[in-house]
């Protein structure tokens, strides 16, 4: 048996990655089991290489507008599979600083697949052989995994998840994405961008149903622009092989249409990592396949704390990174507030990208609040207009009574940089009014948010 450590985290994701560095930080002896690369899907299989991918397709489409600029481009070309190699690139640079860091802050990383063999031990399976990890705190970071649907095992040709689509260099012509959450919306940008017929397809009445309406009705506007076809409210009934083609039935309320492309794209969300690492063996409580945790991340098991994909809590990367470095101070005996989930923002880097913290208007109605609404487009805003991103807006909804921002949604040019100064906002409990009061530079984009502050309480001053 190897030596035991104050803490044993079972996944190297981004919760588990950035809570051994913080744990190394404090002192703490700590090892990491990761089973493929320390990093996780987000570095590996999903944020990272998909964002370098977005860059590629976002440079693609700023050429293709350069007329407007003053600027001529004679036979344009342009190759897929080197986006794919950029974005490999990416990942591999990324993955050694990540590496490096688990050597300085002494993070003992353990490849293998680890199992909770008893109360404080991990068996893990490995190309050292069989061993076991004993930890006085075992903590379960073990991620999610794509869904896939019944009918439509990915074949990594013809029917893809994100896994096969971000390996994938040569594109069909035609591809339907079922699912609109944020991996299917993004992939419909890339791909249109790329000059796939792309066909978007969401059983919701919204494309990304967790964001506000005003936001999915806008970026369905977008799209459309972009020649992307936008189908909400609709099922999948079964799919067909044609040949080089794919028939989908699908179905809405007393409609039901056939669809055929080349190539299907399954974005219908992520499944967590919780079977086949021993939870049934301590009795571990899960709903639904989720590990069930407090708000200190503890399960109903003494020496047991799970977070991120794997737990009932929201399955984003940043979410769950603030969460490992959390966990651990709390470890070292550093007392913070636990993590507020509405405090965590979300990003989806199409374009127009979108991104959003705290209530949609929807919610806090149904809630029973009594709200204002802040809005202000980016049309009049000026960093906007000269760069020619003037497509979106910032909504900021307020308690009407505290001023307390309930929620902030932003689609727009750098929308997923500038919800920051929203998420801090939240944090500080700061008002619109404050916001609105604040000197930003100009011109900046950043200026739409102090506007939208001031739009709240009719105070904005350009419109």
């Amino acid at each position: 048996m190897a030596a035991g450590y104050d803490v044993v985290i079972l996944g190297g994701g981004p919760g588990g990655y950035v809570g051994a560095i913080r744990a190394g930080q404090l002192g703490l002896s700590v090892a990491l089991i990761e089973k493929e690369g320390v990093g996780g899907t987000c570095l590996h299989h999903g944020c990272i290489p998909s964002k370098a991918i977005i860059r590629n397709a976002e440079v693609l489409s700023l050429i293709k507008r350069c007329e407007e600029f003053g600027i001529q481009v004679d036979n344009l070309r342009f190759d897929f599979g080197k986006a794919i190699e950029r974005s490999q690139q990416v990942v591999q640079k990324l993955y050694s600083g990540v590496r490096s860091l688990m050597k300085k802050n002494s993070v003992q990383v353990i490849s293998g697949v680890g199992r909770i063999s008893a109360k404080n031990r991990i068996a893990v399976t490995g190309r050292e052989g069989p061993q076991e990890i004993q930890g006085e705190r075992i903590v379960i970071a073990t991620g999610s995994r794509v869904k896939s649907l019944p009918g439509l095992a990915p074949d990594g040709k013809r029917i893809l998840t994100s896994d096969e689509a971000l390996l994938m260099k040569e594109l069909p012509g035609s591809m339907v994405i079922i699912g609109a959450g944020a991996v299917g919306v993004e992939f419909a940008y890339v791909y249109a961008a790329y000059g796939v017929r792309v066909t978007l397809l969401e059983a919701m009445s919204q494309i990304l149903p967790a964001e506000d309406a005003d936001i999915a009705s806008a970026l369905t506007r977008a799209f459309k622009k972009q020649g992307i076809e936008v189908l909400t409210g609709y099922r999948l009934e079964r799919v067909e092989h044609y040949g080089a083609e794919l028939m989908l039935k699908i179905r809405a309320e007393g409609e039901s249409r056939e669809l055929r492309a080349e190539g299907v794209l399954v974005a219908v969300g992520r499944a967590p990592n919780s079977d086949g690492i021993g939870l049934e063996s301590l009795g571990v409580e899960t709903e639904e396949e989720h590990i069930i945790v407090d708000e200190r991340l503890k399960t109903n098991v003494s020496g047991i704390w799970a977070l991120g994909d794997v737990t009932t809590r929201p399955a984003l990367a940043h979410g769950a990174a603030a969460q490992g470095a959390w966990l651990m101070e709390s470890f070292a005996g550093i007392e913070r507030p636990p993590i507020d989930l509405l405090a965590v923002p979300n990003a989806t880097y199409c374009q127009p990208q979108v991104a959003s913290v705290g209530k949609t208007e929807e919610r806090a109605r149904k809630e029973g609040h009594d709200i204002k609404i802040g809005k202000f487009p980016f049309s009049a805003n000026g960093k906007a207009i000269a760069l020619g991103e003037t497509e979106g807006f910032v909504k900021i909804i307020s308690e009407a009574r505290s001023g307390e921002i309930l929620g902030a949604h932003i689609i727009g040019p750098e929308a997923t940089e500038l919800i920051g100064e929203f998420v801090l906002a939240k944090s500080l409990e700061s008002t619109p009014l404050e916001i609105h009061k604040s000197i930003h530079p100009h011109p900046t984009l950043s200026e739409a948010l102090m506007e939208a502050g001031g739009a709240v309480d009719g105070e904005a001053i350009h419109i």
